[in-house]
């Protein structure tokens, strides 16, 4: 039987994270969540997603969470299309909503953080941050893109 040595494991366990699964779902920039349900709508909803049919996104997840009101992946793709539809009320709702039942759902906490940048409000952007920092235990994907988004608004928002 071969041994592994130092190194290797050491380059084993840091290639590793690239290679987990996201988890929490639905954040990473403007791409569309997997379809993590089996539920016809879930996967309708995400095929409206990917072509930012937003009124479509908002009906098919409207109909999941009448059925799974527990599904937090799914009402953080209702606040996602919220946000980007405009109505900024609904938007932090639906996260709120998914982050009372995953509060390590790191979907929601991007997508809430990007919302306080648009209603100006950085330093609650930052509790969102915060918190993405203490769930990856490695930098993921939404702590970066969120990261990078109060970056850029804080470059056009001098004090």
């Amino acid at each position: 039987m071969k041994t592994i040595t130092r190194p290797v494991l050491l380059a084993l366990l840091l290639a590793a994270p690239a290679a987990w699964p996201a988890g929490g779902g639905g954040g990473g920039g403007d791409e569309a969540p997997a379809a993590s349900s089996g539920d016809p709508d879930f996967r309708a909803g995400i095929a409206a997603w990917k072509a930012k049919d937003w009124a479509e996104v908002t009906a098919r997840m409207q109909q999941v969470v009448q059925r799974e009101p527990k599904n937090a992946d799914a009402w953080n793709d209702l606040g996602h299309a919220a946000r980007r539809s405009g109505d900024l009320q609904a938007a932090f709702s639906h996260y709120e909503r998914a982050l009372q039942i995953d509060p390590s759902h790191r979907g929601a906490h991007e997508y809430a953080g990007e919302a306080w940048l648009i209603a100006g409000n950085p330093a609650k952007a930052e509790q969102h941050l915060k918190a993405l920092d203490k769930l990856c235990f490695f930098p993921c994907e939404e702590y970066r893109d969120l990261k990078a988004e109060i970056a850029r608004w804080r470059r056009e928002h001098p004090q």
